[in-house]
Protein backbone atom coordinates (compact mmCIF):
# COMPACT_ATOMS: atom_id res chain seq x y z
CA UNK A 1 0.00 0.00 0.00
CA UNK A 2 1.32 3.85 -1.03
CA UNK A 3 0.41 5.99 2.14
CA UNK A 4 0.02 9.99 1.08
CA UNK A 5 0.46 12.56 3.65
CA UNK A 6 -0.64 15.85 3.45
CA UNK A 7 0.63 17.86 6.66
CA UNK A 8 -1.46 20.83 8.39
CA UNK A 9 -3.82 21.82 11.10
CA UNK A 10 -7.51 20.67 11.53
CA UNK A 11 -10.36 23.22 12.02
CA UNK A 12 -11.79 25.67 10.29
CA UNK A 13 -9.94 28.47 11.67
CA UNK A 14 -7.03 26.80 9.67
CA UNK A 15 -8.89 25.25 6.34
CA UNK A 16 -7.04 27.70 3.65
CA UNK A 17 -3.62 28.82 5.13
CA UNK A 18 -0.41 28.83 4.36
CA UNK A 19 0.32 26.31 6.75
CA UNK A 20 -2.28 23.16 5.54
CA UNK A 21 -1.11 22.89 1.91
CA UNK A 22 -0.14 19.30 2.43
CA UNK A 23 -3.84 18.94 2.87
CA UNK A 24 -4.91 20.86 -0.36
CA UNK A 25 -2.97 17.98 -2.29
CA UNK A 26 -4.69 15.30 -0.29
CA UNK A 27 -8.47 16.58 -1.24
CA UNK A 28 -7.31 17.24 -4.13
CA UNK A 29 -6.03 13.49 -4.96
CA UNK A 30 -9.09 12.23 -2.82
CA UNK A 31 -11.38 14.28 -5.28
CA UNK A 32 -9.50 12.90 -8.22
CA UNK A 33 -9.76 8.81 -7.26
CA UNK A 34 -13.07 9.08 -5.10
CA UNK A 35 -11.63 8.44 -1.58
CA UNK A 36 -13.26 9.22 1.15
CA UNK A 37 -11.36 10.58 4.32
CA UNK A 38 -14.03 9.85 6.96
CA UNK A 39 -12.31 6.99 8.84
CA UNK A 40 -11.00 8.75 11.58
CA UNK A 41 -8.45 6.56 12.90
CA UNK A 42 -5.01 6.89 14.15
CA UNK A 43 -5.84 10.28 15.54
CA UNK A 44 -6.61 11.91 11.49
CA UNK A 45 -8.78 11.49 8.81
CA UNK A 46 -7.80 8.56 6.59
CA UNK A 47 -9.33 6.64 2.94
CA UNK A 48 -7.93 4.10 0.95
CA UNK A 49 -8.67 3.28 -2.88
CA UNK A 50 -6.89 1.34 -5.98
CA UNK A 51 -5.70 3.20 -8.10
CA UNK A 52 -3.83 1.92 -11.02
CA UNK A 53 -4.26 -1.19 -9.96
CA UNK A 54 -2.46 -0.01 -6.58
CA UNK A 55 -3.74 0.27 -3.70
CA UNK A 56 -3.48 3.96 -1.90
CA UNK A 57 -4.41 5.70 1.46
CA UNK A 58 -4.77 9.02 2.18
CA UNK A 59 -4.14 10.48 5.00
CA UNK A 60 -4.65 14.38 6.84
CA UNK A 61 -3.27 13.81 10.47
CA UNK A 62 -5.58 15.77 12.80
CA UNK A 63 -3.05 15.52 15.53
CA UNK A 64 -1.86 19.39 14.89
CA UNK A 65 1.43 19.88 12.59
CA UNK A 66 3.27 19.15 15.75
CA UNK A 67 2.40 16.30 16.42
CA UNK A 68 2.19 14.42 13.07
CA UNK A 69 4.33 11.57 13.69
CA UNK A 70 1.46 10.25 16.25
CA UNK A 71 -0.92 9.73 13.74
CA UNK A 72 1.61 8.97 10.77
CA UNK A 73 3.68 6.15 12.54
CA UNK A 74 0.41 3.78 14.03
CA UNK A 75 -1.07 4.19 10.92
CA UNK A 76 1.85 3.01 8.82
CA UNK A 77 2.60 0.41 11.86
CA UNK A 78 -1.09 -1.14 11.84
CA UNK A 79 -1.25 -1.57 7.40
CA UNK A 80 2.38 -2.57 7.81
CA UNK A 81 3.08 0.16 5.49
CA UNK A 82 6.74 0.22 4.27
CA UNK A 83 9.01 3.81 4.67
CA UNK A 84 9.72 3.94 1.42
CA UNK A 85 6.06 3.50 0.04
CA UNK A 86 5.34 6.77 2.25
CA UNK A 87 4.93 10.12 0.48
CA UNK A 88 4.77 12.97 3.13
CA UNK A 89 3.41 16.68 1.24
CA UNK A 90 3.99 20.12 3.19
CA UNK A 91 4.47 23.89 2.83
CA UNK A 92 8.39 25.09 2.77
CA UNK A 93 8.74 28.25 3.93
CA UNK A 94 12.50 28.34 1.28
CA UNK A 95 10.23 28.22 -1.52
CA UNK A 96 8.41 31.06 -3.07
CA UNK A 97 4.95 30.29 -3.30
CA UNK A 98 3.88 28.04 -6.20
CA UNK A 99 7.27 25.86 -6.55
CA UNK A 100 7.00 22.78 -5.88
CA UNK A 101 10.37 20.83 -5.08
CA UNK A 102 10.59 16.74 -4.11
CA UNK A 103 13.23 15.02 -2.66
CA UNK A 104 13.92 11.46 -1.06
CA UNK A 105 15.99 12.69 2.43
CA UNK A 106 16.63 15.74 4.26
CA UNK A 107 16.57 17.35 7.45
CA UNK A 108 13.27 19.36 8.77
CA UNK A 109 14.42 22.60 7.88
CA UNK A 110 12.68 23.73 11.15
CA UNK A 111 9.22 22.40 9.69
CA UNK A 112 7.96 21.38 13.38
CA UNK A 113 5.65 18.40 11.86
CA UNK A 114 8.82 16.93 9.39
CA UNK A 115 10.60 16.83 12.96
CA UNK A 116 7.50 14.74 14.33
CA UNK A 117 7.90 12.31 11.80
CA UNK A 118 11.64 12.08 11.64
CA UNK A 119 11.57 11.64 15.07
CA UNK A 120 8.55 8.87 15.37
CA UNK A 121 9.38 7.13 12.06
CA UNK A 122 13.17 7.20 13.49
CA UNK A 123 14.96 8.44 10.38
CA UNK A 124 15.09 11.53 7.56
CA UNK A 125 14.93 9.13 4.75
CA UNK A 126 11.08 9.22 3.62
CA UNK A 127 10.13 10.94 0.56
CA UNK A 128 8.78 14.54 0.39
CA UNK A 129 6.94 16.73 -1.75
CA UNK A 130 7.63 20.04 -0.61
CA UNK A 131 5.52 22.79 -1.73
CA UNK A 132 6.70 26.56 -1.54
CA UNK A 133 4.75 29.30 0.91
CA UNK A 134 7.62 31.73 0.83
CA UNK A 135 8.49 33.86 3.69
CA UNK A 136 6.92 36.87 5.64
CA UNK A 137 8.36 40.41 4.25
CA UNK A 138 7.08 42.81 6.31
CA UNK A 139 8.43 41.60 9.20
CA UNK A 140 5.48 39.27 10.39
CA UNK A 141 6.75 36.91 12.48
CA UNK A 142 6.74 33.03 11.13
CA UNK A 143 4.08 31.55 13.32
CA UNK A 144 1.78 33.92 12.17
CA UNK A 145 3.01 34.08 8.63
CA UNK A 146 2.41 30.29 8.34
CA UNK A 147 -1.10 30.27 9.35
CA UNK A 148 -2.69 33.40 7.21
CA UNK A 149 -4.47 32.96 4.00
CA UNK A 150 -2.46 33.55 0.55
CA UNK A 151 -2.88 36.59 -1.30
CA UNK A 152 -5.07 37.17 -4.32
CA UNK A 153 -1.76 37.28 -6.41
CA UNK A 154 -0.64 33.81 -5.17
CA UNK A 155 -3.41 32.19 -4.88
CA UNK A 156 -3.05 31.25 -8.69
CA UNK A 157 0.56 29.73 -8.34
CA UNK A 158 -0.15 27.94 -5.72
CA UNK A 159 -3.59 26.35 -7.25
CA UNK A 160 -1.07 25.53 -10.13
CA UNK A 161 1.55 24.13 -7.45
CA UNK A 162 -1.38 21.90 -5.63
CA UNK A 163 -2.46 20.77 -9.23
CA UNK A 164 1.56 19.53 -9.72
CA UNK A 165 2.49 17.84 -6.86
CA UNK A 166 -1.13 15.83 -6.93
CA UNK A 167 0.12 15.18 -10.40
CA UNK A 168 4.06 13.81 -9.07
CA UNK A 169 2.11 11.84 -5.90
CA UNK A 170 0.47 10.08 -9.31
CA UNK A 171 2.90 9.44 -11.43
CA UNK A 172 4.42 8.26 -8.16
CA UNK A 173 2.53 4.90 -8.21
CA UNK A 174 3.94 3.74 -11.63
CA UNK A 175 7.63 4.91 -11.85
CA UNK A 176 10.45 5.37 -9.52
CA UNK A 177 10.40 8.34 -7.38
CA UNK A 178 13.86 9.48 -8.48
CA UNK A 179 12.24 9.64 -11.88
CA UNK A 180 9.20 11.91 -10.61
CA UNK A 181 11.58 14.54 -9.01
CA UNK A 182 13.40 14.71 -12.67
CA UNK A 183 10.27 15.15 -14.09
CA UNK A 184 9.01 17.76 -11.42
CA UNK A 185 11.74 19.44 -9.59
CA UNK A 186 11.67 23.15 -10.90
Amino acid sequence: MKLFVGLGNPGKEYEQTRHNIGFFVIDELAKRWGVSLTAAKFRGLFGTAVVNGKKVALCKPLTYMNLSGECVRPLMDYYGIALDDVIVIYDDLDLPPGKIRLRLKGSSGGHNGVKSLIRHLGTEQFKRIRIGIGRPTNGQPVADYVLSRFTDEEQGAVETAVLRAADACEQALSVPFAQVMNDFNE
